[in-house]
């Protein structure tokens, strides 16, 4: 079994996707959007990127991972 790498070396790479700006996020761009890729190796991952950095590469999250990470955060 192969496991798939937790990155994208560029957001770019991820084909027929909708990034999602995270509401918090200021005219500075100093935030992250998400979006889910609905197929190919990464399909039911959630990627995120830096949002001044569009073209950058992307880090790929399993949904339960992130809502974790998310309640975390929300927690402190």
């Amino acid at each position: 079994m192969t496991t798939l790498p937790r990155n994208v070396p560029a957001s770019t790479d991820l084909h027929d996707v909708r990034w999602v700006r995270s509401s918090y996020s200021t005219g500075a761009n100093n935030c992250v959007e998400t979006a889910r890729p609905r197929s190919g190796p990464w399909a039911g991952l959630l990627a995120v990127r830096d949002s001044k950095s569009p073209a950058g590469p992307a880090l790929l999250f399993s949904t339960g991972c992130w809502a974790g990470f998310v309640t975390t955060i929300r927690a402190i």
